[in-house]
């Protein structure tokens, strides 16, 4: 993790392995986002996250769309995190693997924290290790 001299402004980053190619996981987040509810049942009930147990609510602008790369970028605009967060960026890459089939999912987070008592964001990271893996698995049941 990252962060500048006010611990306000923080980036956390992880990866994630993955059976689906790339191509196939980047169009069910990009281009059939509706089909998440069916891939991650337990996480994501429409527009509706839940974590921890609590409903959560995101509403998020796509700030750049990279099919080549398949790569997409989202700009937190309203919601529960906004509670928390001045601003929250969301970039995720899926690239093959070398030499293998599969690929590695690289999520990103960049936020600025409201104030010190707010904790960095570790639990959304994991919610995304999380729905990642589920989607996966629904994109291997539907070969």
């Amino acid at each position: 993790m990252a962060e500048d001299a006010s611990s306000l402004v923080g980036i956390l980053e992880t990866t994630v392995d993955l059976q689906s190619s790339s191509e196939k996981f980047h169009d069910l987040l990009v281009g059939r986002p509706h089909h998440v509810t069916s891939a991650s049942p337990s996480n994501i009930q429409g527009v509706e996250l839940h974590e921890d147990g609590e409903a959560k609510v995101v509403k998020e602008r796509i700030e750049s769309i990279d099919p080549e790369n398949n790569r997409a970028t989202y700009r937190v605009l309203e919601g529960d995190l906004m509670n928390e967060y001045k601003s929250f960026v969301i970039t995720f890459q899926v690239t093959p693997k070398e030499g293998d089939t599969g690929s590695v999912a690289h999520w990103h987070f960049e936020y600025e924290k409201i104030n010190e008592e707010v904790a960095h964001p570790e639990t959304l990271l994991q919610f995304a290790v999380e729905v990642s893996k589920e989607i996966d698995a629904h994109l291997l049941s539907e070969e």
